[in-house]
């Protein structure tokens, strides 16, 4: 069993034991309508959140070093706003981490080119390193929607590694 299907079996857990104690405890009227609503509350808040876990590209913002390994645009048209749709390597502490990560981003002709010539040159065998740092300007409730803090993404050759002397 998955972690996923394990949070789903709690879930269903949680709900049933909130349905007993709608229908068989003594409990004045607004606790039962309080709890109705958090477990309707929890159901939402616990499928926005696994969303992210279930393999869809992650709306979260890009890691600030990663080498890009793969791009997916999808073009505006008029029924979709279009998207960047991006698989990368975090790195920490100059290494890369152990699991690739696909991420989400708004659709946009600057970045669009970048991560075109990126790949065209990952085809090529020449690695990607990319930075992506917040961009400057008013910050809003940015918590309220996720993925929604701008990024100044940069992509340039890897570096090659230097040998040591013999």
């Amino acid at each position: 069993m998955g972690s996923t299907d394990a949070v789903l079996w709690a879930y269903v857990a949680l709900a049933f034991v909130g349905l007993l104690a709608l229908l068989a405890s003594p409990w004045p009227r607004w606790a039962k309508a309080l709890l109705l609503a958090g477990v309707t509350g929890l159901y939402f808040f616990a499928a926005a959140a696994l969303d992210g876990v279930w393999g869809w590209p992650s709306r979260d913002r890009l890691p600030e070093r990663f080498v890009l390994l793969a791009a997916v645009i999808e073009e505006p048209g008029k029924a979709t706003p279009g998207a960047l749709y991006v698989l990368v390597n975090a790195l920490e502490q100059g290494k890369p981490v152990r699991q690739p990560r696909a991420f989400r981003l708004a659709y946009s002709k600057d970045l669009h080119a970048l991560l075109d010539e990126g790949m065209k040159k990952a085809r090529q065998g020449i690695s990607q390193l990319g930075t992506a740092e917040p961009k400057a300007g008013p910050r809003g409730v940015s918590w309220l929607r996720p993925g929604s803090e701008e990024q100044v993404v940069k992509i340039r050759d890897m570096p090659v590694p230097q040998l040591p002397e013999k």
